[in-house]
């Protein structure tokens, strides 16, 4: 009785040892085993087993990270200070690297994109930095990728969340755009002073073509000013009357002279 009792305990423990080595991963997870302290391969997603107590697994995620680049002082390249801040995605591709190349890659990776993002900056002038957002975070996500790629990374992109600039500077570029703003207006309103007189140059010129298109934009000026509610009569003349009356009026003052 003493030795079936003992079978079955012995059985009982086996059992559980056993079963203590099923895992199960979901789809975004990677299991990385350890045999005796050396890298045995990646299991993984669903379920799977692995010999209890000689197998290790280190679980990886996957999925699509974040790190939020907290806002930093930095100094452009005109010597302007600024405080960037930015967000960075990235994935796994490689879980054994993510395990073996680097202690904690989500940490190496914060510190690999702040470091970026600072130099980046510092080689580009504030009106760059400001306009050309885009370029920046390609730059950024460029150079992060080249160093993660060892550690099983891959930078998804890079993007510039705020520049806050000092005050003193923000009055400046306001200064700066309010005279860019006035400069526009006065060419905008030369060249329609300019567009204007060629116009009036080119109705002159038909006018003294044929003056009875004189005539009928004399006739067109009284019936847009008669449309207005007013009290005001006007008489319209013609000018070939006009002309009369001065010869007529040329030929007295000879006659009585």
């Amino acid at each position: 009785m003493i030795d079936i009792s003992c079978i079955e305990i012995f059985a009982v423990i086996v059992f559980l040892i056993v079963l203590s080595g099923f895992r199960i991963d979901r789809e975004y997870q990677r299991g990385v085993i350890f045999r005796l302290g050396r890298y045995s391969g990646i299991k993984g997603p669903g379920l799977y087993w692995i010999i209890p107590l000689v197998d290790q697994k280190v679980r990886i995620d996957i999925r699509t990270s974040t790190v939020d680049i907290e806002s930093q002082e930095t100094v452009t390249r005109d010597s302007v200070t600024v405080k960037v801040n930015a967000v960075l995605y990235y994935k796994v591709h490689d879980p054994s690297k993510a395990v073996i190349s680097v202690k904690d890659y989500q940490y190496a990776t914060y510190q690999a994109a702040l470091t970026t993002l600072r130099n980046v900056i510092g080689q580009h002038i504030l009106d760059e930095v400001l306009r050309e957002r885009d370029k920046i975070n390609h730059a950024v996500r460029e150079i992060v990728d080249q160093i993660t790629d060892s550690w099983g990374l891959t930078v998804e992109f890079v993007e510039m969340k705020d520049v806050e600039i000092p005050q003193t500077m923000q009055r400046a570029m306001a200064k700066e755009a309010e005279a860019i703003r006035e400069k526009r207006s006065r060419i905008i309103k030369a060249e329609a002073e300019q567009e204007a007189s060629q116009k009036l140059n080119d109705a002159a010129k038909i006018i003294s073509e044929n003056p009875s298109a004189l005539e009928l934009r004399r006739m067109q000026m009284i019936t847009e000013v008669g449309a207005e509610n007013n009290t005001t009569t006007i008489v319209l003349m013609p000018s070939d009357f006009v002309t009369a009356a001065k010869e007529f009026t040329h030929s007295l003052q000879k006659k009585n002279g």
